[in-house]
């Protein structure tokens, strides 16, 4: 009979290795010795050799690795330790999609092992429990670094703070103002969303106004308020009522993007840009820009506000809403922005990195490329005192799927040939943002794409990326097909939800930008996203210019690509 059978491979100051590996165990062997010990009761069926023994073994068929970060309960060090697990198949092959399923068992914060005994013995008991096919898993753990001081986890929260005061600066002010155009925004509100006074925020909106990059105004309710100064002003009409647009003037594709960075990023791609302000007194004003892409009419707005909140969910809705109204030619609709990657820590193929781009599509045939994921149950385990909750999720889809048909064909055609339009698009739109003030679109550095996984607690892993397939992916974005989703408080469920989803990016909420394109009979859609951060887009500053800009440089390769459309 079959046992898991645990032998200490290597002992030395720093490392220590570990192998776990099924044996048939003989009848004569069960009894424990000196050198072995046999698990009963709950842990029957485990096998620990107290010694080491060398043996001849053979090549390892796949690796990852992960970092911890440790404290001595004892002495109050800190320490970080690489963590490597080496897997051996029953068939000698990789199997990329069961390592990836036991790597993230092994670490889901629910039950995360905070001691080697219970992580070893978690490992343990995986194998026996299930994952037949892994033969021998070996433990490789190596300390890297210690300090009396904690080591650096990176700046990564994975659930935002309440209440808590925002630390001013120039540049979260001048955030806040982005993600609030086109609306106005009062001092009042921008100290109310800081936590701080008027007084407080007042030096930072006069620094920014030296700058020339905000303006003071009093245009929607008449309350003096800032505005964010756009790159292409001269060409910004402001007005009460949108102008009538010429028939052979009107657009047929909306592209909608929720970030400031985003719409720079997309009207880089535009030709004969005019763009129309509506400030309003009631609800959320109004921002188009109208320009050509290829042979194509087109019109880009940016959402005032996109969040779970229920005001900021209607407005995105209503914004939708009143822009497939306003232009009632559109019959393609883009979202085009930034999302967050969902990583695959054994397969470079699968595996979605920061720069890369997301296109919304099915997973399987007829499928839904956008999902909603909300919380249903909400409980404590007095344990842990962690939260635990369930899902229900939503999904939608387009009527037509010619935008993920073309997305499919640019995506096969760069890994067969090598062809990509948009990284020329990407250089174009690069040069012309150039001077954007505040932003840089310019590809951060490689060694900025790190990938964090929390374990509970606060705590966090840091995790190695998987071997790309191809060097030439190095620095340009690869394509990925698959659904997108959304939610609330997914946080420590992230993972388990991709899996059971088959997705390939988390997003902001555009549940209701969704509802409102096929409420308004639009056939066609298609969320294009920039990869910026592995949690829903929104913290991933460093990059989410290059990321928007990469996911317009796509969205304008989709456009030129699409046939001529003739308004009605």
């Amino acid at each position: 009979m079959k046992k898991i059978v645990m032998t200490p491979r290597k002992k030395t100051e720093n490392t220590t290795i570990i192998m776990m590996e099924r044996q048939k165990v003989e009848e004569e062997e069960k009894q424990e010795s000196t050198t072995r010990y046999v698990a009963g009761g709950d842990h029957s069926g485990l096998v620990i050799n107290k010694q080491a023994i060398q043996v001849e073994i053979p090549p390892v068929h796949l690796s990852l690795e992960f970092h911890v970060f440790l404290v001595n309960a004892q002495t109050g060090k800190h320490s970080q330790e690489s963590r490597t697990l080496r897997f051996w198949f029953r068939d000698g092959e990789s199997e990329p999609e069961t390592a990836q399923a036991f790597f993230t068992e092994l670490v889901s914060p629910q039950d995360f092992p905070r001691d080697y005994v219970g992580f070893i013995k978690k490992i343990m008991k995986m194998m026996q429990r299930k994952f037949e096919t892994i033969m021998r898993v070996e433990v490789e753990l190596r300390t890297i670094a210690t300090s009396d001081e904690p080591l650096h986890q990176n700046d990564v929260s994975f659930e935002d703070g309440i209440g808590a005061p925002v630390e001013l600066s120039e540049a979260k002010v001048l955030e806040i103002i982005e993600s609030s155009y086109p609306n106005i925004i009062t001092r009042d509100e921008i100290a109310e969303q800081t936590k701080h006074s008027a007084e407080d925020v007042k030096p930072w909106l006069e620094q920014l106004k030296e700058k020339g990059v905000i303006r003071e105004t009093t245009e929607g309710e008449g309350k003096v308020g800032y505005t964010r100064v756009t790159q292409d002003d001269t060409a910004l009409h402001v007005v009460k009522q949108m102008p009538t647009i010429h028939s052979n003037a009107q657009p047929t594709i909306a592209i909608i993007t929720a970030n400031y960075c985003e719409k720079l990023a997309m009207d880089s791609m535009i030709l004969n840009k005019t763009t129309y302000v509506r400030y309003t007194t009631i609800g959320e004003s109004n921002v188009y820009t109208l320009g050509n892409v290829g042979a194509h009419r087109v019109v880009c707005t940016k959402l005032p506000s996109v969040g779970f909140t229920r005001g900021a969910t209607i407005a995105a809705g209503s914004s939708t809403t009143r822009l497939l109204g306003t232009f009632q030619q559109v019959e393609y609709v883009i979202l085009c922005g930034v999302g967050g990657g969902v990583p695959h820590y054994t397969d470079g193929l699968l595996h979605v990195r920061l720069g890369d781009i997301v296109c919304s599509a099915s997973a399987a045939e007829g499928s839904p490329v956008y999902w909603y994921c909300e919380p249903v149950l909400e409980r404590r385990n007095s344990e842990e005192a962690e939260k635990e909750i369930s899902f229900q999720s939503r999904g939608w889809k387009p009527v037509s799927f010619i935008l993920q048909d073309m997305a499919a064909q640019f995506k096969e055609q760069f890994e067969s040939t090598g062809e990509a339009p948009w990284l020329t698009y990407m250089e174009e739109g690069g040069r012309e943002l150039e001077d954007a003030e505040g932003s840089k679109f310019e590809r951060p550095p490689f060694e900025t794409d790190r990938l964090f996984m929390p374990i509970g607690r606060g705590d966090l892993i840091q995790v190695q990326h998987p071997a790309l397939p191809d060097a030439k992916y190095e620095e340009q974005p690869r394509i990925h097909l698959g659904p997108v989703g959304s939610g609330r408080e997914v946080s420590l469920k992230r993972g388990d939800l991709a899996a059971s989803l088959n997705l390939r990016a988390w997003d902001s909420p555009f549940d209701s930008v969704i509802e409102s394109i096929l409420g308004n009979r639009k056939d066609a859609f298609i969320a294009v996203r920039g990869i910026a951060d592995y949690r829903d887009g929104s913290r991933g500053k460093d990059w989410q210019p290059y990321a928007a800009l990469a996911a317009a440089a796509f969205t304008k390769a989709l456009i030129c690509a699409l046939p001529p459309i003739t308004p009605t």
